[in-house]
Formats: structure tokens, C-alpha cells, sequence
């Protein structure tokens, strides 16, 4: 009877085994141990992340992402991380738009947290998942202060220099977060519900290990409910130093590398590209740092003349004012997009809209249609489109100019930003080649 009970023992712990292993087949690697082959770089310096020993290694600076390759709509997601430092922070991105925010180093997505030992009322550093800019979600629980939010059941994770294991389900919209073995929290109605998965860096050192995923079948999401699709941009700032940017003596002093942020204090050279570009699509987010002024500025007119009062003299009106600088096409000051508080708005081509020798209609075309700028000390994105002769400048989701044409603007050439006296901040400075 002893050798039949150890028997059926053995019997039922093979079952068990067998059903175990049934219910984790379809499990592929998302990290092969040896490279980040299947991840792209967003906005990171190629140093942030990295493979030592079978593991990712992200430094923690800048502020960025890793994301993957594709597209994921419902999968369960497994990985262990581990913070290297006391009070760390990382995260995990999932149904991720592929490019950050405006004014961000982060993307639209739901945040699954990984976090070290800062604990409150509001988060806590055992597995919060939550909504981001832009997305949505309905936490399984009610957040205290209201937001977007799950906190967490219980707290599971273990401290910095130990290895967490987290198993993220997400499916139909819905997402659910295992910590070290159980479920802890959560949300609904999620938006998007398709998208990327990304590695989050954050000023602190972390790793990343023994990353899987298991798609589920599609539960067909609406069009609204899916990310963007990756359209190759690749990052021109590094976010630690001025690497591929053309430094002058002196410059660095000027043009400072402040995480994901490029700084200007207003009394350097302008900060030219290293490389050459023919047609592209340019990013490029941007900001007033200084106390803006009362000042008198001149009216444009939609074709591009100045505005008159009935004497003759230049019309202005009084703008809160906060500095002048641009973006210098093709190795051209003329081809520059203009950043200003004018009352005709950013993203005007200055050197072709006042030159008498150009066509009227070429110089109505390089006048905004609308002013489009966010207020003094907000966040602005410019997305500029370069092919050929032809210039388009959308400015916080308006096209300002639209397919403008630049007569003799070189074919070639190194972008660069502006020095005109006025300190600013840049961000998110993103570049796609078209052919």
C-alpha cells in the first residue's frame, strides 16, 4: 500500500507538471540573452541600454525608452527586473504609442510600475499599473485621489538587488499584473489596446531578464483603439552629451545635455548637425525658459506683407514676448523655421516671406495660416517635413505651412538650431530619411 500511495504520488505530480507545461506553451523570447535584436532605441542614447551577461542593462540616463519591434495586441508578458539602487525607478510600457509625448520622455501607454521603496497614499513600489498621457483605463480599484490608477492588493515586490518577476495579461483591453506569483492589480477599458511594449529608464540603474510573451488571439480592437505605427524616426540628441552635433570651442557651455532635454542659455554659437540631410521628417519639441516681456511686435498679413495703418507706418501689436530662435534648414539660415511670439505664429520661413525678389505667391505660402503656438513656457511640437523644394510645418497638430515650395533651397544639407539671443529648451528631436 506504501509503494501504490508513492506511485499514485508520483501519478499525480506528473499530471500536474504535464498540465503546467500544456497551459505555458506558445511562449516566445522577446530578449535572446545576447543583444537588443527586436528592440529600437525611441530616444535614448545608444549607451542607456545595453546586454551584459544575459541581461538588459539600462543606466537610467536620460529619461527614455526601449520599445520592441511590433506591434502587440492581447499576450501575456513575463520578465524579472531587479533595480541595482535603493529607491529606483523604471517601468514597463504596454499597447505603447511608438514616440514620445509632446514635451515628454515618455509615450502614450498604460504604465506598469517598477519602482523601489517610495510608497504613499497615491503609488506605492509593488506593482501599480495606471494610464499615461493620452491613454485611458478604469482601475479595478478606485484610486484614492481619483486617478487612472490600480494601486496594488498587496505588497509583493522585493527590495533593491533582488530579482521581481512580473506576469502582465492583456487582453481585450483589459490588463492584469502578477507580482512574484500573484495577482495584485489592474484596469479595464483600456485605450490603446493595441500597441508596443517598452522598457521605461529613469534615472536609475536597472536590469531586465528572462523577457517572454505569449500572443492570444485578436479580439479585433477599432482603428482609434491602436497605437501609430513606427515610421523609423531615430533620435538626434543623446540625451547626455552633444554626440553628433557639431561643438564649437565653448558651445558646450552654452547648449547644455540635460537629461532628455537640450538646454540653451541664449549667448552661444547656433548648434549645427554633423550629418547632412536631403528629405526628411523632423521632430522637434520646444519651450520659452525666460520671463516673457511686454512688447510691441509687427501684424503680417496673410500674403505675407507687413500690415500698415492709414499713414503708412507698420502696424504692432503688444504680445507677451519671450525671444526669437528657429531651425535652419539644409545648411540654409534663408530655409529657416522661425520659433517667435509674432503675432503670425511659429513656424514661418523668414528669409523667403521678406524677399522682394521671390514670387507673391511663394511668400504667401511660407506665412502661417494660423498661429498655432502653445503659451509662454508650454511645450510646442513642430513635425517638419522636407522633400525636394517642398516645406510643410505642423505646429501642435495644425499645418501651419503646407507644402510650401523653396525656390533654390539647397538639396543638402545640416539642420541646425538657432541662436538669436533667447534662451530655450529642445526635446524630442527625432529625424525619419525619406527617399
Amino acid at each position: 500500500m506504501r509503494y501504490l500511495k508513492f506511485f499514485l504520488a508520483l501519478v499525480l505530480t506528473a499530471i500536474v507538471l504535464s498540465r503546467a507545461a500544456v497551459g505555458e506553451e506558445g511562449f516566445i523570447p522577446l530578449f535572446n540573452g545576447r543583444d537588443l535584436s527586436g528592440w529600437v532605441n525611441v530616444n535614448c542614447s545608444p549607451k542607456t541600454f545595453t546586454v551584459r551577461e544575459g541581461v538588459i542593462y539600462c543606466t537610467g540616463i536620460p529619461t527614455g525608452l526601449l520599445r520592441s519591434e511590433r506591434q502587440y495586441e492581447n499576450f501575456v508578458l513575463e520578465l524579472e527586473w531587479r533595480h541595482l539602487k535603493t529607491g529606483g525607478n523604471a517601468g514597463l510600457f504596454v499597447w505603447s504609442a511608438p514616440l514620445t509625448a509632446p514635451g515628454t520622455p515618455f509615450a502614450r501607454a498604460i504604465e506598469v510600475q517598477i519602482l523601489d521603496g517610495l510608497n504613499t497614499e497615491n503609488y506605492t513600489s509593488h506593482g501599480d499599473v495606471f494610464a499615461i498621457h493620452g491613454s485611458t483605463m478604469k482601475p479595478d480599484r478606485p484610486h484614492p485621489g481619483g486617478w487612472m490608477r490600480c494601486l496594488p492588493s498587496e505588497h509583493r515586490c522585493k527590495p533593491a538587488g533582488e530579482w521581481n518577476h512580473y506576469r502582465v495579461t492583456c487582453n481585450d483591453g483589459t490588463v492584469k499584473l502578477a507580482v512574484n506569483g500573484k495577482e495584485v492589480s489592474g484596469g479595464s477599458e483600456c485605450s490603446y489596446r493595441k500597441g508596443y511594449i517598452c522598457l521605461e529608464s529613469e534615472g536609475s540603474p536597472a536590469e531586465f531578464r528572462n523577457i517572454r510573451i505569449k500572443e492570444l488571439p485578436s479580439t479585433n480592437p477599432s482603428p482609434d483603439e491602436i497605437a501609430p505605427t513606427a515610421e523609423g524616426f531615430r533620435p538626434l540628441y543623446s540625451g547626455v552629451d552633444l554626440t553628433g552635433w557639431q561643438v564649437e570651442p565653448g558651445q558646450e557651455k552654452h547648449w547644455l545635455a540635460k537629461d532628455w532635454i537640450l538646454e540653451f542659455d541664449g549667448k552661444g554659437e547656433t548648434l549645427w548637425t554633423e550629418q547632412e540631410f536631403g528629405n526628411f521628417v523632423l521632430i522637434s519639441d520646444w519651450r520659452w525658459t525666460a520671463e516673457p516681456v511686454k512688447r510691441q511686435q509687427p501684424v503680417i498679413l496673410p500674403d505675407g506683407e507687413q500690415a500698415t495703418d492709414e499713414e503708412g507706418s507698420v502696424k504692432t501689436v503688444e504680445v507677451l514676448d519671450a525671444g526669437d530662435s528657429g531651425i535652419y534648414l539644409r545648411g540654409s539660415d534663408k530655409s529657416q523655421v522661425n520659433i517667435w511670439c509674432w503675432p503670425i505664429g511659429s513656424g514661418e520661413v523668414y528669409g523667403y516671406r521678406t524677399d522682394s525678389s521671390i514670387p507673391p505667391e511663394v511668400r504667401k505660402n511660407v506665412t502661417p495660416r494660423i498661429k498655432a503656438d502653445a503659451p509662454v513656457g508650454e511645450w510646442n511640437r513642430f513635425i517638419i517635413t522636407m522633400k525636394g523644394e517642398r516645406l510643410t510645418v505642423e505646429l501642435n497638430g495644425e499645418k501651419v505651412i503646407n507644402n510650401a515650395r523653396l525656390p533654390g533651397v539647397p538639396g543638402c544639407g545640416r539642420i541646425a538650431l538657432q541662436s538669436h539671443g533667447s534662451p530655450i529648451q529642445f526635446a524630442n528631436l527625432l529625424l525619419r530619411v525619406l527617399e
